[in-house]
């Protein structure tokens, strides 16, 4: 429950990115989408209790819950060069879990 919006703007965001994508063609810009996993930030355990917490990083394949620094690292390795030629995706930064 209360998900429904939620997840409708994450949909619009990926669909976004892929035709703004398109639609910069010949301007050498990439526009892509980041679709974050479970990260370590109040918006993700507030209201959950250590137990919970610790059951949801243990579903990764690393045992623990994304940082902050783990998104920024991918949405900087997208801005640089090396990322350049990643254009109109999804990039799920999630640490591997499904």
């Amino acid at each position: 429950p209360t998900y429904g919006a939620y997840a409708a703007t994450k949909a619009a965001q990926e669909l976004f990115a892929n035709v703004l994508a398109k639609e910069l063609e010949g301007r050498m810009i990439s526009v892509n989408a980041m679709a974050p996993g479970l990260v370590n930030t109040t918006l993700f355990t507030d209201g959950k209790t250590p137990e919970q917490i610790a059951g949801f990083a243990a579903r990764t394949p690393h045992k623990r819950l994304g940082e902050p620094s783990d998104i920024a690292d991918a949405i900087a390795a997208l801005w640089s060069g090396d990322g350049a030629w990643i254009n109109g995706q999804t990039v799920f930064a999630n640490g591997g879990i499904v």
